[in-house]
Protein backbone atom coordinates (compact mmCIF):
# COMPACT_ATOMS: atom_id res chain seq x y z
CA UNK A 1 0.00 0.00 0.00
CA UNK A 2 3.09 2.20 1.08
CA UNK A 3 5.51 1.37 -1.85
CA UNK A 4 9.08 2.76 -1.77
CA UNK A 5 8.29 6.28 -0.65
CA UNK A 6 9.28 6.61 3.09
CA UNK A 7 12.46 4.66 2.23
CA UNK A 8 12.93 7.20 -0.64
CA UNK A 9 12.37 10.08 1.69
CA UNK A 10 14.85 8.42 4.62
CA UNK A 11 17.63 7.98 1.77
CA UNK A 12 16.84 11.46 0.11
CA UNK A 13 17.61 12.62 3.87
CA UNK A 14 20.45 11.26 4.82
CA UNK A 15 23.66 12.32 5.36
CA UNK A 16 25.23 9.33 3.30
CA UNK A 17 27.80 9.97 0.36
CA UNK A 18 26.46 11.12 -3.29
CA UNK A 19 27.74 7.52 -4.34
CA UNK A 20 26.38 5.85 -1.99
CA UNK A 21 22.63 7.51 -2.06
CA UNK A 22 23.27 6.82 -6.08
CA UNK A 23 23.54 3.43 -5.61
CA UNK A 24 20.64 3.12 -3.39
CA UNK A 25 18.16 4.96 -4.97
CA UNK A 26 19.14 2.20 -7.88
CA UNK A 27 18.32 -0.59 -5.61
CA UNK A 28 14.92 1.25 -3.98
CA UNK A 29 13.57 2.06 -7.55
CA UNK A 30 14.32 -1.47 -8.45
CA UNK A 31 12.14 -3.00 -5.56
CA UNK A 32 9.94 -0.49 -6.06
CA UNK A 33 9.30 -1.76 -9.48
CA UNK A 34 9.10 -5.41 -7.98
CA UNK A 35 6.19 -4.41 -5.39
CA UNK A 36 4.12 -2.79 -8.09
CA UNK A 37 4.17 -5.84 -9.79
CA UNK A 38 3.77 -8.69 -7.34
CA UNK A 39 0.63 -6.64 -5.80
CA UNK A 40 -0.29 -6.65 -10.20
CA UNK A 41 -0.09 -10.38 -9.53
CA UNK A 42 -2.04 -10.75 -6.57
CA UNK A 43 -5.11 -9.69 -7.99
CA UNK A 44 -5.19 -12.07 -10.62
CA UNK A 45 -5.75 -15.57 -11.03
CA UNK A 46 -3.44 -18.27 -12.59
CA UNK A 47 -2.21 -22.03 -12.15
CA UNK A 48 1.54 -22.13 -12.60
CA UNK A 49 3.14 -25.27 -13.98
CA UNK A 50 6.06 -27.35 -12.54
CA UNK A 51 8.55 -25.32 -14.67
CA UNK A 52 7.18 -22.26 -12.77
CA UNK A 53 7.51 -23.53 -9.25
CA UNK A 54 11.05 -24.26 -9.76
CA UNK A 55 11.69 -20.91 -11.59
CA UNK A 56 9.18 -19.18 -8.31
CA UNK A 57 11.61 -21.09 -5.64
CA UNK A 58 14.71 -20.16 -7.85
CA UNK A 59 13.57 -16.39 -7.77
CA UNK A 60 12.47 -16.21 -3.63
CA UNK A 61 16.12 -18.08 -3.08
CA UNK A 62 17.79 -15.20 -4.92
CA UNK A 63 16.18 -12.62 -3.63
CA UNK A 64 16.53 -14.23 0.07
CA UNK A 65 20.25 -14.09 -0.61
CA UNK A 66 20.38 -10.86 -1.50
CA UNK A 67 18.84 -9.93 1.21
CA UNK A 68 21.07 -11.70 3.68
CA UNK A 69 23.78 -10.19 1.80
CA UNK A 70 22.33 -6.38 2.10
CA UNK A 71 21.80 -6.62 5.71
CA UNK A 72 25.83 -8.30 6.12
CA UNK A 73 26.98 -5.47 4.13
CA UNK A 74 28.04 -7.42 1.35
CA UNK A 75 27.43 -7.21 -1.95
CA UNK A 76 25.93 -10.31 -4.13
CA UNK A 77 27.40 -11.34 -6.98
CA UNK A 78 25.81 -11.82 -10.76
CA UNK A 79 22.79 -13.23 -10.95
CA UNK A 80 21.20 -15.15 -13.62
CA UNK A 81 18.23 -17.16 -14.36
CA UNK A 82 17.29 -19.91 -17.12
CA UNK A 83 17.66 -18.31 -20.33
CA UNK A 84 16.10 -21.64 -21.85
CA UNK A 85 12.58 -21.02 -19.73
CA UNK A 86 10.91 -18.66 -22.35
CA UNK A 87 7.31 -20.46 -21.71
CA UNK A 88 4.95 -19.15 -18.90
CA UNK A 89 1.95 -19.27 -17.20
CA UNK A 90 3.03 -16.37 -14.67
CA UNK A 91 2.24 -13.02 -15.79
CA UNK A 92 5.22 -10.88 -15.96
CA UNK A 93 7.72 -13.62 -14.69
CA UNK A 94 10.41 -12.69 -17.28
CA UNK A 95 10.63 -8.87 -15.95
CA UNK A 96 10.69 -9.97 -12.20
CA UNK A 97 13.86 -12.01 -13.03
CA UNK A 98 15.40 -9.19 -14.77
CA UNK A 99 14.81 -6.65 -12.50
CA UNK A 100 15.93 -9.07 -9.69
CA UNK A 101 19.50 -9.53 -11.57
CA UNK A 102 19.64 -5.80 -11.93
CA UNK A 103 20.33 -5.41 -7.96
CA UNK A 104 23.61 -6.50 -7.90
CA UNK A 105 24.45 -4.08 -10.91
CA UNK A 106 23.45 -1.35 -8.84
CA UNK A 107 26.58 -1.93 -6.87
CA UNK A 108 28.53 -1.96 -9.90
CA UNK A 109 31.22 1.23 -8.50
CA UNK A 110 30.90 -0.28 -4.82
CA UNK A 111 33.83 2.19 -4.07
CA UNK A 112 32.53 6.03 -3.15
CA UNK A 113 33.76 8.14 -6.24
CA UNK A 114 35.57 10.72 -3.96
CA UNK A 115 38.26 8.42 -3.17
CA UNK A 116 39.68 8.84 -6.84
CA UNK A 117 39.52 12.96 -6.54
CA UNK A 118 41.90 15.19 -5.87
CA UNK A 119 42.17 16.66 -2.58
CA UNK A 120 40.84 20.50 -4.23
CA UNK A 121 37.23 18.07 -4.23
CA UNK A 122 36.53 18.89 -0.22
CA UNK A 123 36.03 22.63 -1.36
CA UNK A 124 32.85 21.28 -3.28
CA UNK A 125 31.79 19.58 -0.18
CA UNK A 126 31.04 23.06 1.82
CA UNK A 127 28.69 25.15 -0.09
CA UNK A 128 25.22 27.29 0.72
CA UNK A 129 23.58 26.66 -2.12
CA UNK A 130 22.86 22.74 -3.51
CA UNK A 131 24.36 20.92 -6.06
CA UNK A 132 22.96 22.48 -9.29
CA UNK A 133 21.77 25.61 -7.92
CA UNK A 134 23.03 27.66 -11.09
CA UNK A 135 22.76 25.37 -13.67
CA UNK A 136 19.56 23.93 -12.86
CA UNK A 137 16.36 26.16 -13.87
CA UNK A 138 14.05 24.55 -12.04
CA UNK A 139 15.74 26.47 -8.81
CA UNK A 140 15.40 29.86 -10.86
CA UNK A 141 11.80 29.10 -11.75
CA UNK A 142 10.79 28.03 -8.03
CA UNK A 143 12.40 31.28 -7.01
CA UNK A 144 10.83 33.51 -9.05
CA UNK A 145 7.72 31.73 -8.49
CA UNK A 146 8.21 32.69 -4.76
CA UNK A 147 9.26 35.94 -5.23
CA UNK A 148 6.00 36.56 -7.26
CA UNK A 149 3.84 35.42 -4.61
CA UNK A 150 5.11 37.16 -1.81
CA UNK A 151 5.57 40.49 -4.17
CA UNK A 152 1.75 40.02 -5.19
CA UNK A 153 0.89 39.73 -1.29
CA UNK A 154 3.08 42.80 -0.40
CA UNK A 155 1.12 44.94 -3.41
CA UNK A 156 -2.44 43.82 -2.60
CA UNK A 157 -2.35 44.35 1.56
CA UNK A 158 -0.18 47.75 1.00
CA UNK A 159 -2.65 48.64 -1.85
CA UNK A 160 -6.14 47.95 0.51
CA UNK A 161 -4.21 49.79 3.24
CA UNK A 162 -4.50 46.10 5.46
CA UNK A 163 -0.52 45.84 6.58
CA UNK A 164 -1.79 43.34 9.54
CA UNK A 165 -2.53 40.69 6.78
CA UNK A 166 1.06 41.25 5.73
CA UNK A 167 2.85 38.93 8.30
CA UNK A 168 0.91 36.33 7.53
CA UNK A 169 0.16 36.53 3.93
CA UNK A 170 4.77 36.16 3.78
CA UNK A 171 4.68 33.44 6.11
CA UNK A 172 2.34 31.18 4.08
CA UNK A 173 4.26 31.86 1.00
CA UNK A 174 7.35 31.07 2.69
CA UNK A 175 5.91 27.62 4.20
CA UNK A 176 3.40 26.41 1.71
CA UNK A 177 6.42 26.68 -1.14
CA UNK A 178 8.22 24.05 0.28
CA UNK A 179 5.81 21.41 -0.13
CA UNK A 180 4.70 19.72 -3.61
CA UNK A 181 2.52 16.46 -2.05
CA UNK A 182 0.36 15.55 -4.85
CA UNK A 183 -1.16 16.78 -8.00
CA UNK A 184 -2.18 20.59 -8.88
CA UNK A 185 -5.73 20.05 -8.61
CA UNK A 186 -5.91 17.75 -5.24
CA UNK A 187 -3.17 20.20 -3.77
CA UNK A 188 -5.91 23.16 -4.42
CA UNK A 189 -8.19 21.12 -2.98
CA UNK A 190 -6.73 20.26 0.20
CA UNK A 191 -5.20 23.56 0.78
CA UNK A 192 -8.80 25.43 0.75
CA UNK A 193 -10.36 22.72 2.77
CA UNK A 194 -7.50 22.43 5.14
CA UNK A 195 -7.54 26.76 5.40
CA UNK A 196 -10.98 26.36 6.48
CA UNK A 197 -10.52 23.73 8.70
CA UNK A 198 -7.57 25.02 10.63
CA UNK A 199 -8.02 28.48 10.18
CA UNK A 200 -12.19 28.95 10.48
CA UNK A 201 -13.36 25.62 12.48
CA UNK A 202 -10.53 24.96 14.72
CA UNK A 203 -8.91 28.85 14.80
CA UNK A 204 -11.84 30.93 15.38
CA UNK A 205 -13.14 27.80 16.97
CA UNK A 206 -11.30 27.80 19.89
CA UNK A 207 -10.71 31.78 19.91
CA UNK A 208 -14.48 31.76 20.84
CA UNK A 209 -15.46 28.12 22.62
CA UNK A 210 -12.31 27.24 24.04
CA UNK A 211 -9.76 29.98 25.05
CA UNK A 212 -12.10 31.65 27.18
CA UNK A 213 -11.99 29.11 29.35
CA UNK A 214 -8.43 27.79 29.64
CA UNK A 215 -6.78 30.20 32.47
CA UNK A 216 -3.34 28.30 32.63
CA UNK A 217 -0.30 27.42 30.42
CA UNK A 218 -1.40 23.46 31.24
CA UNK A 219 -4.60 23.84 30.13
CA UNK A 220 -3.40 25.76 26.19
CA UNK A 221 -0.40 23.06 26.23
CA UNK A 222 -3.15 20.22 26.65
CA UNK A 223 -5.46 21.68 24.06
CA UNK A 224 -2.21 22.65 21.67
CA UNK A 225 -1.14 18.92 22.04
CA UNK A 226 -4.43 17.78 20.31
CA UNK A 227 -4.42 20.06 17.37
CA UNK A 228 -1.64 18.98 16.66
CA UNK A 229 -1.90 15.62 17.26
CA UNK A 230 -4.48 15.37 15.01
CA UNK A 231 -2.87 17.39 12.39
CA UNK A 232 -0.18 14.93 12.99
CA UNK A 233 -2.10 11.97 12.30
CA UNK A 234 -2.73 13.42 8.38
CA UNK A 235 0.18 14.72 7.83
CA UNK A 236 1.71 10.71 8.40
CA UNK A 237 -1.26 9.17 6.37
CA UNK A 238 -1.55 8.53 3.14
CA UNK A 239 -0.04 11.04 -0.06
CA UNK A 240 -3.54 11.90 -0.42
CA UNK A 241 -3.90 13.35 2.95
CA UNK A 242 0.13 14.40 4.62
CA UNK A 243 -0.57 18.47 2.53
CA UNK A 244 -3.77 18.72 4.41
CA UNK A 245 -2.42 18.35 8.01
CA UNK A 246 0.55 19.98 7.10
CA UNK A 247 -1.56 23.23 6.16
CA UNK A 248 -4.02 22.91 9.52
CA UNK A 249 -0.53 23.15 11.43
CA UNK A 250 0.59 26.05 9.28
CA UNK A 251 -3.15 28.02 9.63
CA UNK A 252 -3.39 26.81 13.35
CA UNK A 253 0.24 28.18 14.41
CA UNK A 254 -0.44 31.10 12.91
CA UNK A 255 -3.53 32.53 14.20
CA UNK A 256 -2.56 31.11 18.20
CA UNK A 257 1.28 31.20 18.19
CA UNK A 258 2.40 34.63 16.97
CA UNK A 259 2.76 36.47 20.22
CA UNK A 260 3.35 35.38 24.12
CA UNK A 261 -0.21 36.97 24.93
CA UNK A 262 -4.11 36.17 24.61
CA UNK A 263 -6.15 37.47 22.28
CA UNK A 264 -9.16 39.01 24.08
CA UNK A 265 -10.12 40.36 20.31
CA UNK A 266 -11.39 38.79 17.34
CA UNK A 267 -10.29 40.81 14.93
CA UNK A 268 -6.59 39.58 15.46
CA UNK A 269 -7.77 36.47 14.27
CA UNK A 270 -9.86 37.40 11.48
CA UNK A 271 -6.76 39.44 10.14
CA UNK A 272 -4.20 36.62 9.99
CA UNK A 273 -6.83 34.41 8.90
CA UNK A 274 -7.65 36.91 5.77
CA UNK A 275 -3.73 37.14 5.52
CA UNK A 276 -3.59 33.11 5.42
CA UNK A 277 -6.48 33.22 2.70
CA UNK A 278 -4.32 35.82 0.73
CA UNK A 279 -1.25 33.79 0.91
CA UNK A 280 -2.74 30.58 -0.24
CA UNK A 281 -4.84 32.53 -3.31
CA UNK A 282 -1.48 33.67 -4.26
CA UNK A 283 0.50 30.36 -3.95
CA UNK A 284 -2.74 28.85 -6.30
CA UNK A 285 -2.31 31.70 -9.37
CA UNK A 286 1.69 31.39 -8.77
CA UNK A 287 2.37 28.19 -8.26
CA UNK A 288 -0.29 26.34 -9.63
CA UNK A 289 -1.21 28.45 -12.98
CA UNK A 290 1.87 30.09 -13.69
CA UNK A 291 4.65 27.41 -15.78
CA UNK A 292 2.17 24.53 -14.63
CA UNK A 293 0.79 21.81 -17.05
CA UNK A 294 -1.15 18.39 -16.66
CA UNK A 295 0.84 16.29 -14.23
CA UNK A 296 0.88 13.21 -16.69
CA UNK A 297 2.51 15.83 -19.51
CA UNK A 298 5.30 17.16 -16.75
CA UNK A 299 5.91 13.62 -15.84
CA UNK A 300 6.75 13.33 -19.53
CA UNK A 301 8.98 16.34 -19.71
CA UNK A 302 10.52 15.57 -16.31
CA UNK A 303 11.14 12.02 -17.95
CA UNK A 304 12.39 13.38 -21.24
CA UNK A 305 14.68 16.05 -19.34
CA UNK A 306 16.44 12.85 -17.57
CA UNK A 307 16.90 11.36 -20.94
CA UNK A 308 18.85 14.41 -22.04
CA UNK A 309 20.92 14.99 -19.11
CA UNK A 310 22.04 11.25 -19.13
CA UNK A 311 22.97 11.83 -22.40
CA UNK A 312 25.05 14.68 -21.50
CA UNK A 313 26.72 12.62 -18.69
CA UNK A 314 27.45 10.25 -21.46
CA UNK A 315 30.08 12.88 -23.07
CA UNK A 316 31.84 13.87 -20.01
CA UNK A 317 34.09 14.62 -19.43
CA UNK A 318 34.23 17.50 -21.80
CA UNK A 319 36.84 19.14 -19.58
CA UNK A 320 40.93 17.79 -19.46
CA UNK A 321 41.00 19.84 -15.62
CA UNK A 322 39.99 17.14 -13.56
CA UNK A 323 38.64 19.17 -10.80
CA UNK A 324 36.57 21.36 -13.70
CA UNK A 325 35.29 17.66 -14.82
CA UNK A 326 34.76 16.45 -11.55
CA UNK A 327 32.57 19.40 -10.28
CA UNK A 328 30.69 19.54 -13.93
CA UNK A 329 30.16 15.53 -13.42
CA UNK A 330 28.90 15.99 -10.07
CA UNK A 331 26.74 18.54 -10.55
CA UNK A 332 25.30 16.51 -13.23
CA UNK A 333 24.76 13.51 -11.14
CA UNK A 334 22.95 15.73 -8.59
CA UNK A 335 20.37 17.38 -11.31
CA UNK A 336 20.14 13.53 -12.96
CA UNK A 337 18.99 12.42 -9.25
CA UNK A 338 17.06 15.05 -8.72
CA UNK A 339 14.88 14.45 -12.42
CA UNK A 340 14.49 10.95 -10.96
CA UNK A 341 12.91 11.84 -7.97
CA UNK A 342 10.37 14.75 -9.60
CA UNK A 343 8.99 11.87 -12.45
CA UNK A 344 8.53 9.66 -9.16
CA UNK A 345 6.76 11.99 -7.29
CA UNK A 346 4.59 13.13 -10.33
CA UNK A 347 3.85 9.62 -10.95
CA UNK A 348 2.47 9.53 -7.37
CA UNK A 349 1.10 12.56 -8.53
CA UNK A 350 -1.40 11.46 -11.56
CA UNK A 351 -2.65 8.54 -9.56
CA UNK A 352 -4.83 11.68 -7.57
CA UNK A 353 -5.66 13.62 -10.91
CA UNK A 354 -9.12 13.29 -12.34
CA UNK A 355 -10.52 14.30 -15.89
CA UNK A 356 -10.87 12.83 -19.47
CA UNK A 357 -7.27 11.65 -20.50
CA UNK A 358 -6.89 9.89 -16.67
CA UNK A 359 -6.96 6.10 -19.38
CA UNK A 360 -3.96 7.46 -21.36
CA UNK A 361 -2.26 9.29 -18.36
CA UNK A 362 -1.94 5.78 -16.66
CA UNK A 363 -0.88 4.14 -19.15
CA UNK A 364 2.12 7.12 -19.69
CA UNK A 365 2.74 6.40 -16.29
CA UNK A 366 3.48 2.76 -16.24
CA UNK A 367 5.38 2.66 -19.13
CA UNK A 368 7.73 5.35 -17.01
CA UNK A 369 7.88 3.44 -13.89
CA UNK A 370 9.05 0.50 -15.93
CA UNK A 371 11.96 2.31 -17.63
CA UNK A 372 13.19 4.27 -14.42
CA UNK A 373 14.41 1.52 -12.84
CA UNK A 374 16.91 0.84 -16.16
CA UNK A 375 17.36 4.69 -16.40
CA UNK A 376 19.08 4.37 -12.78
CA UNK A 377 21.11 1.38 -13.66
CA UNK A 378 22.49 3.22 -16.43
CA UNK A 379 23.51 6.36 -14.54
CA UNK A 380 25.24 3.96 -11.78
CA UNK A 381 27.03 2.05 -14.90
CA UNK A 382 27.97 5.15 -16.33
CA UNK A 383 29.71 6.42 -13.14
CA UNK A 384 31.70 3.11 -13.61
CA UNK A 385 32.80 4.46 -16.80
CA UNK A 386 33.49 8.15 -16.41
CA UNK A 387 36.65 7.48 -14.24
CA UNK A 388 37.98 5.47 -17.29
CA UNK A 389 37.07 8.41 -19.70
CA UNK A 390 38.71 10.65 -16.88
CA UNK A 391 41.60 8.40 -16.45
CA UNK A 392 41.85 9.08 -12.78
CA UNK A 393 44.63 6.47 -11.32
CA UNK A 394 44.20 3.21 -11.63
CA UNK A 395 41.74 3.17 -14.54
CA UNK A 396 43.55 3.74 -17.54
CA UNK A 397 42.96 2.82 -20.33
CA UNK A 398 45.47 2.33 -23.48
CA UNK A 399 45.20 5.14 -26.20
CA UNK A 400 43.68 2.86 -28.91
CA UNK A 401 40.70 1.50 -25.95
CA UNK A 402 40.32 5.16 -25.22
CA UNK A 403 39.39 6.62 -28.52
CA UNK A 404 37.27 3.67 -28.64
CA UNK A 405 35.23 4.06 -25.69
CA UNK A 406 35.12 8.45 -26.68
CA UNK A 407 33.25 7.28 -30.24
CA UNK A 408 31.35 4.70 -27.70
CA UNK A 409 30.00 7.27 -25.62
CA UNK A 410 29.40 9.57 -28.20
CA UNK A 411 27.01 7.36 -30.33
CA UNK A 412 25.48 6.15 -26.58
CA UNK A 413 24.58 9.81 -26.06
CA UNK A 414 23.27 10.37 -29.56
CA UNK A 415 20.88 7.11 -28.44
CA UNK A 416 19.68 9.00 -25.39
CA UNK A 417 19.06 11.92 -27.74
CA UNK A 418 16.89 10.34 -30.32
CA UNK A 419 14.80 8.52 -27.32
CA UNK A 420 14.20 11.87 -26.01
CA UNK A 421 13.48 12.90 -29.59
CA UNK A 422 11.02 10.09 -29.67
CA UNK A 423 9.09 10.70 -26.94
CA UNK A 424 8.72 14.39 -27.95
CA UNK A 425 7.09 12.90 -31.11
CA UNK A 426 10.39 13.15 -33.06
CA UNK A 427 11.81 11.14 -35.41
CA UNK A 428 15.43 9.49 -34.81
CA UNK A 429 18.18 7.44 -35.52
CA UNK A 430 21.69 6.18 -34.71
CA UNK A 431 20.94 2.82 -33.22
CA UNK A 432 22.85 1.00 -35.84
CA UNK A 433 25.75 3.67 -35.37
CA UNK A 434 25.77 2.87 -31.42
CA UNK A 435 25.77 -0.96 -31.65
CA UNK A 436 28.48 -0.49 -34.53
CA UNK A 437 30.35 1.63 -31.87
CA UNK A 438 30.06 -1.00 -29.54
CA UNK A 439 31.07 -3.49 -31.53
CA UNK A 440 34.44 -0.96 -32.54
CA UNK A 441 35.15 -1.05 -28.42
CA UNK A 442 34.76 -4.66 -28.42
CA UNK A 443 37.43 -5.76 -31.44
CA UNK A 444 39.88 -3.34 -29.85
CA UNK A 445 39.92 -4.39 -26.39
CA UNK A 446 40.20 -8.08 -27.62
CA UNK A 447 42.91 -7.53 -30.00
CA UNK A 448 44.86 -5.57 -27.76
CA UNK A 449 44.31 -8.11 -25.18
CA UNK A 450 45.50 -10.62 -27.57
CA UNK A 451 49.29 -8.66 -27.92
CA UNK A 452 51.90 -9.36 -26.56
CA UNK A 453 53.64 -7.83 -23.03
CA UNK A 454 49.67 -6.32 -23.15
CA UNK A 455 47.90 -9.10 -22.07
CA UNK A 456 48.49 -8.75 -18.59
CA UNK A 457 46.02 -5.89 -18.62
CA UNK A 458 43.49 -8.09 -19.87
CA UNK A 459 41.62 -9.21 -16.24
CA UNK A 460 41.07 -4.98 -16.39
CA UNK A 461 40.17 -4.62 -19.65
CA UNK A 462 37.84 -7.68 -19.69
CA UNK A 463 36.14 -5.62 -16.53
CA UNK A 464 35.78 -2.59 -18.75
CA UNK A 465 34.10 -4.41 -21.77
CA UNK A 466 31.46 -6.42 -19.26
CA UNK A 467 30.50 -2.60 -18.04
CA UNK A 468 30.36 -1.37 -21.60
CA UNK A 469 28.14 -4.59 -22.53
CA UNK A 470 26.27 -4.10 -19.68
CA UNK A 471 25.40 -0.11 -20.85
CA UNK A 472 24.95 -1.68 -24.27
CA UNK A 473 22.11 -4.05 -23.33
CA UNK A 474 20.37 -1.75 -20.86
CA UNK A 475 20.15 1.33 -23.48
CA UNK A 476 19.64 -1.27 -26.66
CA UNK A 477 16.16 -2.42 -24.03
CA UNK A 478 15.17 0.78 -23.67
CA UNK A 479 15.48 1.96 -26.89
CA UNK A 480 13.36 -0.65 -28.26
CA UNK A 481 10.81 -0.44 -25.44
CA UNK A 482 10.78 3.63 -26.42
Amino acid sequence: MLGTSSLRRLLRRSNYPAQYRAQWSGVVALVGRLVDITAALSELSFEPTDSDAKQLRSLASTLAIIRTDLMNRRISGSIHFDSDYTISNVPLLAEIQNIVSLIPQAFTDSESMEVHLPPSRDKLQWKLTAPGAFVNPEHLKFALRGCLAASGCYIIYNSIAWPNIGAPAMATCLLTAVSTVGASRQRQIVRFAAFVVGGVFIGIGSEIFILPHLDSIAGFTIFFVLVIALASWFMTSSPRLSYFGFQIVVVFTLINLQEFARQTSLAAARDRIVGVGLGLCMMWLVFDQLWSAPVALEMQRAFISTLRLLAQFAREPLSKDLTVAAERAFSLREMINSSFEEVRALADAVLLETGPSRKQDLVLRGRIERWQPQLRMFLIMRVALWRYRLRVSGFELPAPVATAQQEFDEALADVMNGMADRSEGKTSQGKDDFEDAFEGLERTVRSYCSEGPQGLLAPELQAFLALSRSIENVTLCLDNEI
